[in-house]
């Protein structure tokens, strides 16, 4: 047996080491081509099975989404004396309308679809399609379709959860359809199970590195932009709560639910948050949104009936803007010409393998920017419309279709204006 060797680096086993002691040196001879295919190999590790694999992310994505809305749901029942059972129903439902499930009440119909909610589950799935593709191997393959199964997998297995969990609700007083429950549980996780799976692994790489480059930064930018727009609807609708807090405060103290229930309200009002910050970015985009049938509450127009008594809808504006006001109406383009500055920004050190765009790919991405960025507000705009009821609630949140086109064309210009504005710079500056 040959004595063991303190080199750290394993051999090669198709290379042949010859060494003369005497002379100092080490010649290096190719092994033959048999003698590589007669080298052992390294063991490789086995995949799990796909079914066990997707069952389990499936599960583990329904438990970590669903026990955020059980543990709020327990504290805003602590003080109503409600039984157990019929808060984890409670909880249950709001869980099944975070998906776009619709419920059914004896004499309403709630269609608002909590985007609170909605984002913790998305974030939950894509997690849950990395999860199954991790454990099948999928991550590692250069084709995209075991990726593309496991996320299928999971969706499908997630949608026999929603069926479940529909039926578990179903009551006297509140009516939750399993097939339609199964059917958006489906298509939910089918669209973020995908994109985990391919997102986070090997085939999703290489399928962004087979895309133009010019669509590819269209559409960061994009994204980004959507991402400024809806922070500035964040910021203002925070704004106008800070400026609003006493009345906000008031409507919390009418209730005279104890402090559990204090902090029952606030969670409702919470999940409801990224609701107000698409209604507020359609406010900057200037069409606005409803509350109620018959309303509208825009920069140039406010018609308001009664509104529900939530502390968080105490913000709305009673008024048209007036004097400074109307300079917030620049939030849009600011969000594009953000997107733009970083769109246009030189890579440092500029590479052959990932050289600078030229300047018509540069403007390009820009331009294409907007309708990307105006297919983002228009779906955010329609995830956040919805209705509390079959009555003059049943009309809540914006328009879509002006809003996005609105976006489209302020974010393109702002886009193209701040890319262009980085470049010339950086070249100035170079």
């Amino acid at each position: 047996m040959p004595p063991p060797s303190d080199d750290p680096y394993p051999a090669d086993p198709t290379v042949a080491r010859d060494e003369e002691p005497s002379a100092g040196r080490t010649t290096t001879r190719v092994a033959p081509a048999h003698a590589t295919a007669n080298a052992p190999q390294p063991p490789r590790r086995g995949g799990a099975p796909l079914p066990i694999a997707a069952t389990v992310a499936a599960l583990w994505a329904s438990v970590l989404g669903l026990a955020p809305v059980i543990v709020l749901s327990l504290i805003g029942g602590i003080g109503t004396g409600a039984p157990l059972k019929a808060v984890f129903r409670v909880a249950t439902g709001a869980w099944l309308l975070g998906h776009g499930v619709p419920v059914g009440l004896p004499s309403d119909r709630i269609t608002l679809v909590p985007l609170g909610i909605t984002a913790w589950v998305g974030w939950r799935l894509v997690r849950g399609g990395v999860h199954a593709a991790r454990a099948t191997g999928a991550h590692r393959l250069a084709s995209p379709w075991p990726a593309i199964r496991a996320g299928i997998c999971v969706a499908l297995v997630y949608a026999v959860i929603g069926a479940i969990a529909a039926g578990l609700a179903r009551t006297a007083d509140a009516v939750v359809s399993p097939g339609r429950a199964a059917v958006a549980f489906g298509l939910f996780a089918a669209v973020a199970g995908v994109g985990g799976a391919l997102g986070y692994g090997r085939p999703g790489r290489r399928l962004v590195r087979r895309m133009p480059r010019v669509l590819t930064d269209a559409v960061r930018a994009g994204v980004a932009a959507v991402a400024f727009l809806l922070a500035a609807g964040a910021a203002a609708a925070g704004l106008a709560l800070a400026l609003s807090g006493g009345a906000a405060a008031q409507m919390l103290r009418a209730y005279q639910a104890g402090l559990a229930g204090q902090i029952g309200i606030t969670a409702l009002c919470l999940i409801y948050l990224p609701n107000l910050a698409v209604w507020a970015a359609a406010y900057l985009l200037g069409p606005g949104f409803a509350v109620g049938a018959g309303t509208v509450v825009s920069p140039e127009d406010v018609l308001l009936g009664p509104v529900p008594a939530m502390p968080v809808l105490a913000a709305l504006p009673h008024a048209p803007l007036t004097g400074l006001g109307p300079t917030l109406l620049g939030a849009p383009f600011v969000a594009g010409l953000l997107a733009g500055v970083l769109l246009g920004r030189v890579p440092a050190p500029a590479s052959a393998a990932q050289p600078a765009p030229t300047w018509p790919g540069l403007l390009g991405s820009a331009a294409l920017a907007g309708p990307i960025a105006g297919v983002l507000v228009y779906a955010a705009m329609v995830a956040a419309r919805g209705g509390l009821g079959s009555g003059r609630l049943a009309d809540l949140g914006p328009g879509g279709i002006r809003a996005a086109l609105l976006a489209a064309g302020v974010v393109g210009v702002g886009t193209v204006v701040g890319a262009g504005a980085r470049r010339s710079l950086s070249r100035a500056h170079g």
